[in-house]
Protein backbone atom coordinates (compact mmCIF):
# COMPACT_ATOMS: atom_id res chain seq x y z
CA UNK A 1 0.00 0.00 0.00
CA UNK A 2 1.53 3.51 -0.84
CA UNK A 3 2.05 5.90 2.06
CA UNK A 4 2.01 9.43 1.81
CA UNK A 5 4.66 12.17 2.73
CA UNK A 6 3.03 15.02 4.65
CA UNK A 7 4.07 18.61 2.85
CA UNK A 8 4.88 21.07 5.22
CA UNK A 9 2.30 22.16 6.37
CA UNK A 10 -0.59 24.65 4.83
CA UNK A 11 -1.02 26.65 7.42
CA UNK A 12 2.91 27.35 7.35
CA UNK A 13 2.32 28.76 3.36
CA UNK A 14 -0.43 30.86 5.59
CA UNK A 15 2.06 32.35 7.91
CA UNK A 16 4.92 33.49 5.69
CA UNK A 17 2.41 35.06 3.98
CA UNK A 18 0.73 36.74 6.44
CA UNK A 19 3.65 37.36 8.43
CA UNK A 20 6.52 38.21 5.72
CA UNK A 21 4.95 41.71 3.98
CA UNK A 22 5.43 42.02 0.33
CA UNK A 23 8.34 43.07 -1.12
CA UNK A 24 8.46 46.36 -2.33
CA UNK A 25 9.54 47.97 -5.75
CA UNK A 26 13.16 48.81 -6.37
CA UNK A 27 13.89 52.20 -5.04
CA UNK A 28 16.12 52.98 -8.15
CA UNK A 29 16.88 52.23 -11.83
CA UNK A 30 19.22 49.63 -12.52
CA UNK A 31 20.07 46.11 -14.00
CA UNK A 32 18.19 43.18 -12.97
CA UNK A 33 19.97 39.41 -13.36
CA UNK A 34 19.60 37.34 -15.45
CA UNK A 35 18.66 39.41 -19.03
CA UNK A 36 19.76 39.69 -22.18
CA UNK A 37 23.40 40.53 -21.94
CA UNK A 38 23.53 37.91 -19.09
CA UNK A 39 22.27 34.91 -18.25
CA UNK A 40 23.91 32.57 -16.84
CA UNK A 41 26.15 31.57 -13.48
CA UNK A 42 29.55 33.16 -13.40
CA UNK A 43 29.19 35.15 -16.38
CA UNK A 44 31.88 38.03 -16.15
CA UNK A 45 29.04 40.60 -16.48
CA UNK A 46 27.67 39.52 -12.85
CA UNK A 47 31.10 40.85 -11.66
CA UNK A 48 31.49 43.90 -13.72
CA UNK A 49 28.43 45.07 -12.77
CA UNK A 50 27.68 43.95 -9.42
CA UNK A 51 27.86 47.48 -7.70
CA UNK A 52 24.29 48.34 -10.15
CA UNK A 53 22.41 44.90 -10.16
CA UNK A 54 18.82 46.07 -8.14
CA UNK A 55 17.70 42.35 -8.17
CA UNK A 56 18.42 38.91 -8.99
CA UNK A 57 16.17 36.50 -9.99
CA UNK A 58 17.76 33.08 -10.18
CA UNK A 59 15.54 30.14 -11.50
CA UNK A 60 16.00 26.67 -9.69
CA UNK A 61 15.15 23.41 -10.85
CA UNK A 62 13.46 21.10 -8.26
CA UNK A 63 14.02 17.41 -8.23
CA UNK A 64 11.41 15.69 -6.19
CA UNK A 65 13.03 12.34 -5.57
CA UNK A 66 9.97 11.51 -2.55
CA UNK A 67 7.66 8.82 -3.21
CA UNK A 68 4.63 9.90 -1.68
CA UNK A 69 4.77 13.83 -2.75
CA UNK A 70 3.07 15.33 -5.45
CA UNK A 71 5.04 17.39 -7.50
CA UNK A 72 2.43 20.35 -5.84
CA UNK A 73 3.98 19.32 -2.33
CA UNK A 74 7.03 19.71 -3.76
CA UNK A 75 6.63 22.83 -5.41
CA UNK A 76 5.20 24.07 -2.27
CA UNK A 77 8.26 23.28 -0.04
CA UNK A 78 10.78 24.87 -2.54
CA UNK A 79 8.15 28.43 -2.67
CA UNK A 80 8.31 27.99 0.63
CA UNK A 81 12.38 28.36 1.45
CA UNK A 82 12.14 30.83 -1.79
CA UNK A 83 10.11 33.42 0.82
CA UNK A 84 12.24 33.31 3.41
CA UNK A 85 15.52 33.55 1.43
CA UNK A 86 13.97 37.08 -0.42
CA UNK A 87 13.02 38.01 3.29
CA UNK A 88 16.33 37.46 4.28
CA UNK A 89 17.56 39.34 1.88
CA UNK A 90 15.50 42.66 2.68
CA UNK A 91 18.47 44.51 4.17
CA UNK A 92 17.48 45.39 7.88
CA UNK A 93 14.18 44.45 6.96
CA UNK A 94 13.38 43.80 10.17
CA UNK A 95 13.17 47.17 10.85
CA UNK A 96 12.78 49.21 7.39
CA UNK A 97 9.51 47.98 6.23
CA UNK A 98 10.15 49.73 2.56
CA UNK A 99 13.50 47.46 2.26
CA UNK A 100 13.60 45.80 -1.02
CA UNK A 101 14.29 42.05 -1.61
CA UNK A 102 17.63 41.22 -3.51
CA UNK A 103 16.96 37.66 -4.04
CA UNK A 104 13.61 36.69 -5.85
CA UNK A 105 14.24 33.04 -6.53
CA UNK A 106 11.50 31.28 -9.03
CA UNK A 107 11.31 27.54 -9.50
CA UNK A 108 11.77 26.42 -12.93
CA UNK A 109 10.14 23.44 -13.33
CA UNK A 110 9.54 20.33 -10.34
CA UNK A 111 10.69 17.38 -12.03
CA UNK A 112 8.91 14.13 -10.90
CA UNK A 113 11.28 11.30 -10.16
CA UNK A 114 8.96 9.09 -7.98
CA UNK A 115 7.83 5.84 -8.49
CA UNK A 116 5.37 5.04 -5.85
CA UNK A 117 4.81 1.43 -7.15
CA UNK A 118 8.91 0.40 -7.26
CA UNK A 119 9.85 -2.65 -5.06
CA UNK A 120 7.70 -4.77 -3.28
CA UNK A 121 5.23 -3.70 -0.42
CA UNK A 122 6.37 -0.32 0.77
CA UNK A 123 7.96 1.52 -1.19
CA UNK A 124 11.13 3.38 -0.71
CA UNK A 125 10.84 6.67 0.95
CA UNK A 126 13.32 7.87 -1.65
CA UNK A 127 12.25 6.47 -5.22
CA UNK A 128 14.61 4.49 -7.21
CA UNK A 129 15.99 6.92 -9.01
CA UNK A 130 18.07 8.91 -6.41
CA UNK A 131 21.18 7.65 -7.25
CA UNK A 132 22.72 6.22 -3.99
CA UNK A 133 26.77 5.25 -3.55
CA UNK A 134 26.40 1.89 -4.01
CA UNK A 135 27.69 -0.23 -0.36
CA UNK A 136 28.08 3.29 1.34
CA UNK A 137 29.27 2.92 4.58
CA UNK A 138 30.89 6.49 4.86
CA UNK A 139 28.55 8.00 7.30
CA UNK A 140 25.06 10.36 7.55
CA UNK A 141 26.63 12.74 4.40
CA UNK A 142 27.84 12.33 0.95
CA UNK A 143 25.34 9.03 -0.24
CA UNK A 144 23.99 10.30 -3.25
CA UNK A 145 26.51 10.30 -6.55
CA UNK A 146 26.01 14.12 -8.10
CA UNK A 147 27.42 13.13 -11.84
CA UNK A 148 24.25 11.85 -12.23
CA UNK A 149 22.62 14.39 -12.32
CA UNK A 150 24.55 15.77 -15.21
CA UNK A 151 23.92 13.03 -17.54
CA UNK A 152 22.07 11.97 -20.41
CA UNK A 153 19.34 9.34 -18.15
CA UNK A 154 18.72 13.06 -16.14
CA UNK A 155 18.57 14.71 -19.31
CA UNK A 156 15.91 12.87 -20.10
CA UNK A 157 13.53 13.53 -17.17
CA UNK A 158 14.25 17.16 -17.06
CA UNK A 159 12.36 17.54 -20.40
CA UNK A 160 14.07 20.81 -21.95
CA UNK A 161 14.99 20.09 -25.70
CA UNK A 162 17.94 21.20 -26.52
CA UNK A 163 17.45 24.03 -29.40
CA UNK A 164 20.73 22.73 -31.02
CA UNK A 165 20.12 19.03 -31.49
CA UNK A 166 16.71 18.25 -32.82
CA UNK A 167 15.29 15.15 -30.50
CA UNK A 168 17.98 15.88 -28.05
CA UNK A 169 17.62 16.87 -24.49
CA UNK A 170 19.87 19.59 -22.49
CA UNK A 171 21.74 18.15 -19.92
CA UNK A 172 22.73 20.01 -16.74
CA UNK A 173 25.22 21.17 -18.20
CA UNK A 174 23.31 23.04 -20.81
CA UNK A 175 20.40 23.68 -18.56
CA UNK A 176 23.11 26.10 -16.69
CA UNK A 177 25.11 27.55 -19.76
CA UNK A 178 22.16 28.44 -21.12
CA UNK A 179 21.04 30.22 -18.09
CA UNK A 180 17.88 28.55 -17.65
CA UNK A 181 18.92 26.62 -14.37
CA UNK A 182 21.04 28.73 -11.29
CA UNK A 183 20.56 26.14 -8.56
CA UNK A 184 19.45 23.23 -7.81
CA UNK A 185 17.28 22.29 -5.13
CA UNK A 186 16.69 17.88 -4.52
CA UNK A 187 13.72 17.10 -2.48
CA UNK A 188 15.08 14.03 -0.44
CA UNK A 189 14.34 11.73 2.43
CA UNK A 190 17.41 11.41 4.72
CA UNK A 191 17.68 7.38 5.05
CA UNK A 192 19.35 5.20 7.38
CA UNK A 193 22.58 4.68 4.92
CA UNK A 194 22.87 8.25 4.54
CA UNK A 195 21.65 11.11 2.88
CA UNK A 196 22.97 14.02 0.27
CA UNK A 197 25.19 17.12 1.76
CA UNK A 198 23.03 19.78 2.64
CA UNK A 199 24.47 21.52 0.24
CA UNK A 200 27.44 21.45 -1.97
CA UNK A 201 28.53 23.77 -4.52
CA UNK A 202 31.55 23.61 -7.11
CA UNK A 203 32.62 27.20 -7.40
CA UNK A 204 34.92 28.90 -9.85
CA UNK A 205 37.34 30.79 -7.96
CA UNK A 206 38.13 34.81 -8.42
CA UNK A 207 41.11 36.84 -7.17
CA UNK A 208 41.44 39.90 -5.20
CA UNK A 209 40.63 41.90 -7.60
CA UNK A 210 36.96 39.64 -8.00
CA UNK A 211 38.87 38.58 -11.75
CA UNK A 212 38.19 34.93 -12.45
CA UNK A 213 41.37 32.32 -11.77
CA UNK A 214 41.80 30.76 -14.86
CA UNK A 215 41.04 26.78 -14.82
CA UNK A 216 40.50 27.46 -10.70
CA UNK A 217 37.82 25.88 -8.73
CA UNK A 218 36.86 25.06 -5.46
CA UNK A 219 34.10 22.92 -3.13
CA UNK A 220 31.94 26.16 -1.73
CA UNK A 221 29.31 24.09 0.08
CA UNK A 222 28.35 22.38 3.51
CA UNK A 223 30.27 19.21 2.76
CA UNK A 224 31.18 18.41 -1.16
CA UNK A 225 31.47 15.93 -3.37
CA UNK A 226 34.33 15.25 -5.60
CA UNK A 227 31.73 13.27 -7.85
CA UNK A 228 30.16 16.24 -8.63
CA UNK A 229 32.14 18.39 -11.73
CA UNK A 230 33.00 21.41 -12.39
CA UNK A 231 31.23 22.34 -15.06
CA UNK A 232 32.88 25.78 -16.62
CA UNK A 233 30.55 27.86 -14.02
CA UNK A 234 29.57 27.60 -10.25
CA UNK A 235 26.87 25.85 -9.37
CA UNK A 236 25.18 24.86 -5.77
CA UNK A 237 23.40 21.61 -5.25
CA UNK A 238 20.85 22.02 -2.17
CA UNK A 239 19.23 19.12 -0.09
CA UNK A 240 15.97 19.57 1.23
CA UNK A 241 14.82 17.37 3.67
CA UNK A 242 10.75 16.72 2.94
CA UNK A 243 10.72 15.65 6.67
CA UNK A 244 11.26 19.09 7.88
CA UNK A 245 10.46 22.88 6.92
CA UNK A 246 11.66 25.71 5.25
CA UNK A 247 13.63 26.73 8.51
CA UNK A 248 15.57 23.82 8.11
CA UNK A 249 16.51 24.45 4.46
CA UNK A 250 17.39 28.05 5.04
CA UNK A 251 19.74 26.33 7.51
CA UNK A 252 21.26 24.15 4.81
CA UNK A 253 21.73 27.03 2.43
CA UNK A 254 23.14 29.88 4.93
CA UNK A 255 25.87 26.94 5.91
CA UNK A 256 26.37 27.34 2.15
CA UNK A 257 27.71 30.88 3.01
CA UNK A 258 29.92 29.46 5.60
CA UNK A 259 31.28 26.91 3.41
CA UNK A 260 31.91 29.95 0.18
CA UNK A 261 33.42 32.29 2.85
CA UNK A 262 35.86 29.30 4.29
CA UNK A 263 36.62 28.21 0.74
CA UNK A 264 38.67 31.52 -0.46
CA UNK A 265 37.04 31.68 -3.45
CA UNK A 266 35.59 35.19 -3.58
CA UNK A 267 38.44 36.91 -1.10
CA UNK A 268 36.31 39.79 -0.80
CA UNK A 269 33.61 37.73 0.40
CA UNK A 270 36.22 35.97 2.62
CA UNK A 271 37.52 38.78 4.43
CA UNK A 272 34.17 40.71 5.72
CA UNK A 273 32.13 37.68 6.15
CA UNK A 274 34.44 35.88 8.74
CA UNK A 275 34.46 39.30 10.47
CA UNK A 276 30.98 39.89 10.72
CA UNK A 277 30.14 35.76 11.37
CA UNK A 278 32.73 35.67 14.07
CA UNK A 279 35.11 33.48 12.37
CA UNK A 280 37.98 35.51 13.64
CA UNK A 281 37.86 35.10 17.35
CA UNK A 282 41.66 34.03 16.89
CA UNK A 283 43.20 37.10 15.44
CA UNK A 284 40.41 39.29 17.35
CA UNK A 285 40.74 38.02 20.56
CA UNK A 286 43.64 35.53 20.88
CA UNK A 287 41.07 33.00 21.84
CA UNK A 288 41.98 29.11 21.52
CA UNK A 289 39.81 28.53 18.77
CA UNK A 290 38.53 30.53 15.51
CA UNK A 291 35.04 30.37 16.57
CA UNK A 292 32.57 28.80 18.46
CA UNK A 293 32.23 26.05 16.32
CA UNK A 294 35.62 25.45 17.88
CA UNK A 295 35.15 25.30 21.88
CA UNK A 296 36.11 22.50 23.69
CA UNK A 297 34.09 19.24 22.88
CA UNK A 298 31.04 18.75 24.58
CA UNK A 299 30.88 22.03 26.66
CA UNK A 300 28.76 25.31 26.50
CA UNK A 301 29.80 28.91 26.79
CA UNK A 302 28.40 31.58 29.02
CA UNK A 303 27.75 35.51 29.53
CA UNK A 304 28.55 36.35 33.05
CA UNK A 305 27.91 40.32 32.07
CA UNK A 306 26.89 41.98 28.72
CA UNK A 307 30.53 41.94 27.60
CA UNK A 308 31.95 38.93 28.97
CA UNK A 309 32.19 35.62 27.49
CA UNK A 310 32.55 32.46 29.47
CA UNK A 311 34.73 29.44 28.14
CA UNK A 312 35.81 26.27 28.84
CA UNK A 313 39.40 25.34 27.32
CA UNK A 314 41.60 22.77 28.32
CA UNK A 315 39.52 21.52 31.51
CA UNK A 316 39.56 24.87 32.91
CA UNK A 317 37.25 28.11 33.24
CA UNK A 318 38.35 31.17 31.42
CA UNK A 319 36.89 34.76 31.13
CA UNK A 320 37.03 37.00 28.15
CA UNK A 321 36.09 40.57 29.00
CA UNK A 322 35.35 43.13 26.11
CA UNK A 323 33.76 41.05 23.71
CA UNK A 324 31.11 42.31 21.48
CA UNK A 325 29.82 39.79 19.20
CA UNK A 326 28.86 40.74 15.25
CA UNK A 327 26.79 38.72 13.40
CA UNK A 328 27.30 35.59 15.07
CA UNK A 329 27.19 32.28 12.55
CA UNK A 330 24.44 30.12 11.43
CA UNK A 331 24.66 27.77 14.80
CA UNK A 332 25.48 30.75 17.15
CA UNK A 333 23.64 33.88 17.29
CA UNK A 334 25.33 35.89 19.59
CA UNK A 335 24.21 35.86 22.90
CA UNK A 336 24.75 31.72 21.95
CA UNK A 337 25.72 29.34 24.16
CA UNK A 338 26.02 25.57 22.28
CA UNK A 339 25.00 24.99 19.17
CA UNK A 340 21.28 25.93 18.18
CA UNK A 341 20.35 27.68 21.09
CA UNK A 342 17.90 30.04 19.94
CA UNK A 343 16.72 30.81 24.01
CA UNK A 344 19.02 31.90 26.04
CA UNK A 345 17.71 35.21 27.84
CA UNK A 346 20.99 36.67 28.49
CA UNK A 347 21.50 39.99 27.17
CA UNK A 348 24.42 40.80 25.23
CA UNK A 349 26.48 43.93 23.53
CA UNK A 350 26.41 43.35 20.22
CA UNK A 351 27.04 45.27 16.96
CA UNK A 352 24.97 42.93 14.95
CA UNK A 353 22.69 45.46 13.27
CA UNK A 354 25.48 47.80 12.95
CA UNK A 355 28.41 45.88 11.34
CA UNK A 356 30.75 48.11 9.45
CA UNK A 357 28.42 50.98 9.86
CA UNK A 358 31.16 52.98 12.29
CA UNK A 359 28.12 54.85 13.53
CA UNK A 360 29.59 54.31 17.54
CA UNK A 361 30.64 57.33 19.72
CA UNK A 362 34.28 56.04 19.25
CA UNK A 363 34.05 55.29 15.70
CA UNK A 364 33.82 51.73 16.02
CA UNK A 365 30.13 49.70 14.96
CA UNK A 366 27.91 50.46 17.69
CA UNK A 367 26.91 48.07 20.16
CA UNK A 368 23.83 47.49 21.52
CA UNK A 369 21.80 45.43 23.78
CA UNK A 370 20.84 42.13 22.55
CA UNK A 371 18.33 39.38 22.87
CA UNK A 372 16.62 36.66 20.65
CA UNK A 373 13.60 38.87 20.92
CA UNK A 374 14.98 40.66 17.95
CA UNK A 375 14.28 37.51 15.49
CA UNK A 376 11.01 36.77 17.23
CA UNK A 377 8.76 38.00 14.58
CA UNK A 378 10.28 35.34 12.15
CA UNK A 379 9.81 32.31 14.69
CA UNK A 380 6.41 31.52 13.12
CA UNK A 381 6.92 31.51 9.60
CA UNK A 382 10.43 30.11 9.79
CA UNK A 383 9.97 28.50 12.81
CA UNK A 384 12.09 24.94 12.53
CA UNK A 385 16.14 24.35 13.04
CA UNK A 386 17.64 27.80 13.16
CA UNK A 387 14.79 29.39 10.64
CA UNK A 388 14.03 32.51 12.36
CA UNK A 389 17.28 33.79 13.49
CA UNK A 390 18.92 32.77 9.90
CA UNK A 391 16.22 34.94 8.63
CA UNK A 392 17.45 37.73 10.37
CA UNK A 393 21.19 36.86 10.11
CA UNK A 394 21.07 37.09 6.85
CA UNK A 395 18.57 40.66 6.66
CA UNK A 396 22.06 41.79 8.73
CA UNK A 397 24.68 41.65 5.86
CA UNK A 398 25.63 44.34 3.80
CA UNK A 399 23.28 43.73 1.06
CA UNK A 400 21.37 46.56 -1.16
CA UNK A 401 21.96 49.89 -0.69
CA UNK A 402 23.90 49.31 2.63
CA UNK A 403 25.75 52.10 3.92
CA UNK A 404 28.68 50.07 5.61
CA UNK A 405 32.22 50.31 4.23
CA UNK A 406 35.24 48.23 3.80
CA UNK A 407 38.38 48.94 5.04
CA UNK A 408 39.68 51.38 2.05
CA UNK A 409 36.37 53.17 3.25
CA UNK A 410 34.77 52.48 0.22
CA UNK A 411 30.94 51.52 0.44
CA UNK A 412 30.94 47.97 0.98
CA UNK A 413 29.44 45.60 -1.89
CA UNK A 414 26.58 44.15 -2.17
CA UNK A 415 26.96 40.67 -0.58
CA UNK A 416 24.51 38.95 -2.51
CA UNK A 417 25.68 38.63 -6.39
CA UNK A 418 28.40 36.83 -4.87
CA UNK A 419 26.14 33.64 -4.67
CA UNK A 420 26.20 33.22 -8.53
CA UNK A 421 30.09 34.41 -9.72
Amino acid sequence: MMFLIQAWPVTLAAAVLAILPPAPGRRDSGPVWPNAESRANSDPWIAANHDRIREMRPSVLVLNFVNGLSPAGARAQAERLAALLEEGSRYHGHADPAASAFLRYRVFKVVDLTDPGHGRGRPLANSSAYPRVAGWDGGDFGNFRYAELFGGRFARRYGVADPDRPGAWLDLKGLVDRGIVHEVWMVCIHEKTGGPFESTEVKQAYDERSAKVPGRWVQAGNGGSPDQPFIGRSLRIAFLNAERGPGCALESLSHSMEGMASSGAIPYFTRYFNEYAGFDLKERYGLPFRSLYGREPGTEVSYPAPTTLRYSWGGSSRTLDGYRPAGGNVHFMPSGRRDYDLDNPATVLSTAEHFRLGDGADGRDRAEPWTGERFARFRECAGDCMGPWLVYWRQNMPGLDNPARDDQGKPMKNWWPFLFY
